[in-house]
């Protein structure tokens, strides 16, 4: 784990190696320091501090996406557009533009926090936990994805009432991430609203 105080305020910390770093948090949501992303996700998780965000098009539709299966947590499961960790000294909103590029090869407009205190705690049928400080943004792009393999199995544009009423038919079959975000009354209204 490294200290938090002695990084250069502004710059992303890479462990050694060039492993990619998260931010650990204490429980209040303040960060207390970081450790690599591969060896944090385990069956006793730390907090730290991640993203989700929801891709919208000009015709209104929402982009869902299938996790790869090859992916550590939850592989196959139907979830939100992208999700990702900021790295250490990185803003939330331009962790989210990179994620996008990196995860479908897509360049998003400004991402709008919509849930800024959204907090889970999940455990995968394989043990794994995920316990994330989450904030939820949304995003706007026209065009169709390229995701990569590794981390998308399948995507769709699809209309967000028909996507929130699939999650409240069959939460099992989604991410519990989305599930509970789409449960909140303020991301609700934006599924509900035809955005």
């Amino acid at each position: 784990m490294t200290d938090l105080g002695s990084q250069e305020r502004g710059s992303a910390v890479r462990a050694p190696g060039g492993a990619e770093e998260v931010v650990l948090l204490d429980d209040h949501g303040r960060p207390v320091g970081t450790a690599d992303k591969a060896a944090v996700h385990t069956a006793a998780t730390p907090l730290h501090l991640a993203f989700s965000c929801h891709v919208f098009d000009s015709a209104g539709r929402v982009l869902v996406t299938r996790r790869a299966l090859t992916k550590l947590t939850w592989p196959g499961v139907w979830t939100n557009s992208f999700c990702g960790h900021p790295a250490p000294g990185e803003a939330s909103e331009d962790a989210v533009r990179r994620r996008g590029r990196f995860e479908l090869r897509i360049d998003v407009g400004e991402p709008a926090v919509v849930l800024p205190d959204f907090r889970y705690r999940a455990v995968d049928a394989s043990g794994i936990v995920e316990n994330e400080v989450c904030p939820v943004y949304t995003a706007w792009f026209d065009g169709d994805p390229a995701p990569g393999a590794d981390e998308v199995a399948e995507h769709r544009w699809v209309a967000p009432a028909d996507l929130l009423a699939a999650v409240t038919a069959a939460p099992w079959a989604f991410s519990p991430w989305l599930v509970l975000q789409l449960a909140d009354p303020r991301l609700a209204q934006l599924f509900t609203a035809g955005r």
